[in-house]
């Protein structure tokens, strides 16, 4: 029998976009001896969430004590949204003994709908237009001159909550001011429409 013990929330739920985020896990020392040096290092880790440490020591766990080992992080604008994904803690003690708490974290949508600015801008030739949804919706995201010609679209589908790119090279335009114009037709029926303009310099 291993005699460490982790206790605590076996599911987080991460408000999107965040930072100064914790994981509080408490290791037990089952047995009646003390143990000098606890490791609790994090794995499985997706590329969206950072941790300040990966690794935290707890000194001197005594027997029958419990201490708590804490992760700060935070996460990354590109995570997905409400899709389960699963954390292990490996518990390890001086004398070769190993024990693993695995944790499932889940990404909450962001609160509002924002459209952001293109990047770079000005421009040669490409650039990035990112937004981000509340809810599932219909996208369409077009791309006009000053005095209102459609010149292309950009994305006409249907996107999940959560942050989105769209990509426009515009190698085949000439340098000047335009606006793009995103409008989201979402999944509860309300709609909304937001423009920004960005330039082109070739």
């Amino acid at each position: 029998m291993l005699p460490f013990l982790a206790l605590g929330q076996t599911v987080h739920e991460i408000p999107f976009a965040s930072a100064n985020n914790t994981i509080e896990l408490t290791v037990q020392n089952a047995s009646a001896l003390n143990q000098e040096v606890v490791k609790v290092k994090v794995g499985g880790v997706p590329s969206w969430i950072r941790f300040v440490k990966s690794e935290q020591l707890i000194n001197r766990l005594g027997g029958n004590e419990e201490k708590t080992a804490i992760f700060a992080f935070s996460v990354d604008k590109t995570a997905p949204v409400n899709t389960e994904r699963t954390l292990s803690f490996n518990v390890s003690g001086p004398t070769n003994q190993d024990w693993i708490k695995t944790i499932a974290v889940k990404v909450v949508p962001p609160e509002y709908f924002e459209l952001f600015q293109n990047f770079p801008n000005p421009f040669n030739p490409v650039t990035t237009i990112a937004y981000q949804l509340p809810q599932k919706g219909l996208v369409t995201l077009k791309v006009f001159n000053l005095i209102g010609q459609t010149l292309l679209t950009l994305s006409d589908a249907e996107r999940s909550a959560g942050y989105h790119q769209e990509i426009w090279d515009a190698s085949r335009h000439s340098s000047g001011t335009y606006v793009y114009e995103l409008t989201v037709r979402f999944s509860d029926g309300k709609e909304t429409v937001a423009r920004k303009k960005m330039m082109v310099v070739q």
